[in-house]
């Protein structure tokens, strides 16, 4: 039995598509500098970020306070530390430790690209999910798990008093994918749950 629950345990680390992080941000919480509309689908509420270690991809999630309108106006910026990330223009807006040397830029309309590269975008209500191969984002020092994400709605790409929200805020987040002496561990740990679980489950005469 401990044999069979280890397999499972080994299989369901081997399947796990990745590891996520994720950061929620308070509704109605747009920047003192931002001048334009408060629209809903402006105000980040959630980003998700995961590494898909079989498909070597990146799926980034966010969630706004409303239904994303393609006809408003409005873009979302994501940006990304690779390892160099030395671009820090926000700092006078408040958020000097937003800091990436790439930058994906999604539509409301669907359409997203990074460095020129098209990508698959999935808009749905208040939800857009971005799928970013790693190839598009080549390593400038980091492992992928090491790697810096934010996002910033904005209403244009003119001034920075166009931005209208951060998630994070002032700071970025990584999908932090465990090293494979963790997944190790974890499987590991399901086998000794499982074994545990075992013993307790049998009765007092049967228990070894």
């Amino acid at each position: 039995m401990r044999r069979v629950l280890l397999a499972a345990g080994a299989a369901l680390a081997l399947a796990a598509p990745a590891h996520a992080a994720t950061t929620t941000d308070a509704m109605g919480d747009f920047l003192p500098t931002y001048a334009g509309p408060h629209d809903a689908d402006l105000n980040v509420i959630s980003f998700n970020v995961s590494f898909d270690t079989a498909a070597d991809a990146f799926r980034l999630t966010a969630a706004m306070a409303g239904d994303i309108d393609p006809k408003r106006p409005g873009l979302y910026a994501i940006g990304v530390n690779t390892g160099t990330g030395a671009i820090r223009p926000f700092a006078a807006i408040g958020a000097p430790d937003v800091i990436f040397n790439q930058v994906i830029v999604v539509q409301k309309t669907g359409a997203a690209a990074v460095g020129g590269n098209a990508l698959t975008v999935a808009v749905f209500g208040n939800i857009l999910t971005v799928m970013v191969p790693l190839a598009r984002l080549p390593s400038t020092g980091f492992a992928a798990r090491e790697y810096g994400f934010n996002i910033w709605p904005r209403n244009g790409v003119g001034n920075n008093n166009q931005i209208s929200d951060f998630a994070p805020n002032n700071t970025t987040l990584s999908a932090a994918v465990p090293e494979p002496a963790s997944w190790a561990l974890m499987i590991a740990g399901f086998g000794l749950a499982g074994g545990l679980l075992r013993r307790r489950s049998l009765p007092a005469s049967l228990s070894l």
